[in-house]
């Protein structure tokens, strides 16, 4: 009965959230006695909560942190899929990233390179493979005409 209680509670301050930020222009905002800093990308929305009393410039930039580790797990491709495909690598990002509601880290670069192998775009092109190239030849394009 705990458990279902806590988590109706939680998807009540989910919704709520949800509410406050879908289409909006702000960053920062208060809900439910909380700050709450939000950044949305594609079709998902990242948040990071902290108490009312938590400084906003070190939430804001542990957003900004998780979510540039996240563009570079997954490429710069932030959407649902790409990040459900990396998920695996994500959530370990985000447990470097913080650790008992403690910041621990403040670095992509270093987040990225301790959670993630090195991207094939690394390789050296005489030891990739003809799959490897083909796809790092498609990614490139797809980016080139999204813009």
């Amino acid at each position: 009965a705990v458990v279902s209680t806590q988590s109706t509670g939680m998807q009540d301050f989910e919704k709520n959230l949800f509410k406050k930020t879908y289409q909006t222009d702000f960053e920062i905002i208060a809900c439910q006695g909380l700050t709450v800093c939000y950044k949305s990308s594609v079709d998902l929305l990242f948040y990071v909560v902290g108490s009312s009393d938590e400084n906003e410039l070190i939430l804001v930039h542990t957003l900004d942190t998780f979510f540039d580790t996240v563009s570079a797990i997954v490429r710069k491709n932030v959407e649902k899929k790409a990040v459900f495909e990396k998920m695996d690598y994500i959530i370990l990002a985000a447990d470097e990233l913080i650790e008992a509601g403690v910041v621990m880290e403040n670095s992509c670069d270093d987040i990225v390179g301790r959670v993630y192998p090195r991207p094939e775009q690394d390789i050296p092109l005489s030891e990739q493979t003809m799959t490897q190239v083909l796809q790092n030849a498609r990614e490139g394009f797809k980016w080139t005409l999204l813009r």
